[in-house]
């Protein structure tokens, strides 16, 4: 007779039928996974930097296999570390960078723009400047992490379309505000605001994953393309300028993907092996106009083959002010305050990893742990 295991205590950890079938037969391994999945979501990934640390390291060190690494907005970052050749300490960069942002008392777009470039110039290669030893150092880099044969990076963006290409205020807003009003009747008319776009790995001839819920273009990663496909991923209307498209998006403006896609509630069934999904809720929220209408909720059948990681009530309720950090703690808090605040998060984030890797060490037996995936939009669970 099975013992029950030690229960964890801060990470739940909930799977799709089939992802249960296979954790229940050989536990979960780093061969199994075919995917990694990072959502949007700006500070709150502070609370998945151990999960990150543990998954980068130890459990996907030896991978041989295809890793595929999806990502919007935050995500996407989060991913392109993972393609990076030090992936830990491009995450580290990244942490140290992100935690410790300070602004003036009311910043533009173009100071906010201008600190995530530097933002990402540190995390690729350890500069802010740009630098000819610099920018040669980060060609390098680039290049590596467009085309790596095991770890297959893809970034999601979205092509603006009429006013939202614009950097005016008022006309840019309507057209925000006309999409939340269109997307509350069905998510399929944000396609007449938005086209997703699909930056995909240089090592898949085509994007392994096909999406027809919402017009959507796949363009091939090249290195001189990663940096504006990684800003523009994360470019939120009305906080950053637009990213002006490169190649065959000359012309065209670009902006976060988590407009579209803000927790990534794809069809993941239609992919072999299985989907990990770090993800500082226990609830996916399919596009970021969907937060204001709670009756959306992800696709559970596309969720067959999902194994997706959260922290749990107990892990928030601990944290400083009981709660995830967010983009509101900007204005909520002295900057002081807050930056203690977000490296507090990422110091405890430790926690989940531990959990995980207890996870890991108990084989099949981490089937006792697992919760069926949940459809529902409660916070925590």
């Amino acid at each position: 007779m099975t013992q029950p295991l030690v229960p964890l205590r801060h990470l739940n950890i909930m799977a799709g039928p089939a992802a249960r079938s296979i954790l229940a037969e050989r536990g979960l391994n780093a061969r199994d996974v075919s995917w990694l999945v990072g959502a949007s979501g700006g500070p709150k990934w502070f609370v998945l930097y151990g999960l990150d640390q543990y998954l980068a390291g130890d459990f996907f060190r030896h991978k041989q296999e295809p890793l595929r690494l999806l990502g919007s907005s935050a995500g996407a970052w989060r991913m392109a570390c993972y393609a990076h050749p030090e992936p830990l300490q491009a995450l580290q960069r990244l942490a140290e960078r992100y935690s410790t942002q300070v602004y003036s008392a009311q910043p533009r777009a173009r100071e906010i723009s201008t600190e995530a470039r530097k933002m990402l110039a540190y995390m690729l290669n350890g500069e802010p400047g740009a630098s000819a030893s610099s920018q040669s150092h980060l060609s390098g880099i680039a290049s590596s992490m467009t085309r790596h044969s095991q770890r297959r990076l893809y970034i999601i963006a979205d092509r603006m379309r009429g006013w939202l290409r614009s950097e005016k205020k008022l006309p840019r807003n309507s057209m925000l505000v006309a999409a939340a009003l269109g997307n509350l009747a069905s998510r399929r008319n944000l396609r007449w605001f938005f086209e997703r776009v699909v930056f995909h790995s240089a090592a898949d001839k085509k994007s392994a994953l096909a999406l027809t819920d919402l017009p959507t273009r796949y363009q091939t990663l090249q290195p001189e393309t990663l940096t504006s496909a990684l800003m523009a991923s994360g470019s939120i209307p009305g906080v950053m300028e637009g990213v002006q498209g490169e190649g065959e998006l000359l012309g065209q403006v670009l902006r976060d993907g988590g407009m579209t896609d803000y927790h990534l509630n794809l069809p993941y069934h239609t992919q072999q092996g299985l989907v990990l999904y770090p993800h500082f809720y226990s609830r996916v929220t399919p596009g970021w106009f969907d937060r204001f209408t709670p009756w959306r909720h992800a696709n559970p059948g596309w969720f067959d083959n999902v194994i997706l990681l959260a922290p749990n009530r107990d892990f928030v309720s601990r944290l400083p002010y009981g709660k995830i950090p967010d983009r509101n703690d900007f204005r909520r808090m002295s900057d002081d305050d807050r930056v203690k605040y977000w490296q507090k998060s990422l110091e405890d984030s430790q926690w989940l990893a531990d959990d995980l890797a207890t996870l890991v060490d108990a084989g099949p037996a981490i089937s006792q742990y697992v919760q069926p995936f949940q459809i529902t939009r409660a916070s925590h669970v």
